[in-house]
């Protein structure tokens, strides 16, 4: 089970659920893929639904590496992931909504 507090997602790939999440790790490694300015105007695009396939796929990546997954990107690409496209984005966007979000006070 996810922790969304910890900001958590849960992503699932062939049936498996995993837990991923942007660490500072893993969100350095989206901004490498991504070459983005900042990961601020990665946010906007999803807020914008200005995203792409290869951003669902970096932020979902990050994530799940995150979380503590070390499948190969390979395996990624080729896996069902739960939802089809519009589930494998709303978890990233979710994925990046908690990574910035402010914990309750």
């Amino acid at each position: 089970m996810v922790n969304p507090m910890r900001g958590e997602v849960q992503v699932t790939l062939d049936g498996v659920p995993h837990a991923a999440r942007l660490t500072l790790g893993a969100l350095a490694e989206l901004e490498a893929a991504l070459q983005t300015g900042s990961l601020v105007e990665l946010a906007a695009r999803f807020e914008e639904g200005r995203f792409s396939a290869r951003d669902v796929i970096a932020v979902i990546e990050a994530g799940l590496r995150g979380g503590g997954w070390r499948g190969a990107r390979e395996a990624l690409l080729a896996a069902d992931v739960a939802g089809g496209p519009i589930g494998a984005a709303r978890a990233a966007g979710m994925l990046l909504a908690r990574a910035f979000a402010l914990p309750p006070a």
